[in-house]
């Protein structure tokens, strides 16, 4: 098993990362803006990348638009999905015409520079989540599932397949769990009549092909951030939902997580849990020491 996604720290390789990537347990690589000078130097390192074993390296990023697009110049500025949303409350039409658009393009443009995989689209509610907000379509769960089935058909059309996040819904908890321990006090019957909704409508789409955890504790249904539940992931998700794709980790770096043991005990419980692919974005030396033990 391959199970291991990680960042690199710029936009050409280093002879450490040469080295460490060929290793048989990473699965793939996940871009940031760091690692983004330009089209051309973006097209020369995926190509580098997907050269460096067989079979070859999954090239990963996050372009969901607004504030968390990864490549800018010389790519479509996407809307984030929020706006999508509040277009919505004018013209229905006009935001699902434009939520096609917006997959579609942003898989395009990505496919063609190397991008395999973006993780998108985000199903979370905006529901005072600091770190979610108007990455999110909607408050609404109906207008979440009715934009995002638009978005995942413009990516269905462009060629790739969707991963939805942050199961089972981070847009209710306020703190953000790349620098904070979040809990969401919430019962699994108030989650089932929000949060949960548009992953169960959606998860079930053809174009669908994996859901990415959150790392958020819901402490009245399980003790564990949900990345790292295995009621989450095997008994929901797996066994009550019956979903068959493949299961992310949101970055094991993030301090929701990482305070919480050391980072090959976290990724070992993560794998545990369920997960098949687990993320460690910006922690190299942690890299360096899973690889290496």
């Amino acid at each position: 098993m391959s199970p291991l996604i990680v960042g690199i720290a710029g936009v050409v390789l280093n002879d450490e990362e040469l080295e460490l990537l060929c290793d048989l347990r990473v699965h793939g690589v996940i871009l940031f803006t760091r690692n983004f000078k330009d089209r051309l130097q973006l097209q020369n390192l995926c190509r580098e990348l997907h050269k460096l074993k067989t079979p070859a390296l999954k090239i990963y990023v996050d372009q969901e638009g607004g504030r968390v697009q990864r490549f800018r110049d010389g790519f479509s500025i996407l809307p984030a999905l929020g706006q999508l949303g509040e277009l919505y409350q004018a013209s229905k039409k006009k935001a699902l015409v434009q939520a096609k658009e917006a997959g579609y393009i942003m898989v395009h443009e990505l496919k063609e520079v190397g991008i395999d995989q973006s993780f998108a689209p985000v199903l979370d509610l905006d529901n005072g989540s600091q770190v979610i907000g108007d990455r999110a379509f909607s408050f609404d769960p109906g207008i979440v599932v009715t934009l995002a089935h638009a978005y995942l058909e413009g990516m269905q059309d462009a060629g790739m397949s969707a991963i939805l996040k942050h199961f089972p819904g981070h847009g209710t908890v306020k703190l953000d769990t790349h620098v904070d321990f979040a809990i969401d006090e919430r019962h699994l019957q108030q989650l089932e009549k929000m949060d949960l909704l548009p992953f169960q409508e959606l998860l079930s789409h053809p174009n669908v092909m994996g859901v990415m955890m959150a790392h958020v504790v819901y402490k009245n249904i399980d003790p564990f951030p949900a990345s790292l539940s295995r009621y989450w992931i095997d008994n929901f998700l797996r066994q009550r939902w019956h979903f068959k794709g493949k299961i992310f980790s949101d970055d094991l770096g993030m301090k929701a997580v990482s305070n919480l043991a050391t980072p090959q005990e976290v990724v070992k419980s993560a794998l545990h849990a369920g997960c098949d692919y687990v993320l460690l974005c910006n922690d190299w030396p942690a890299v360096v020491t899973l690889l290496k033990s």
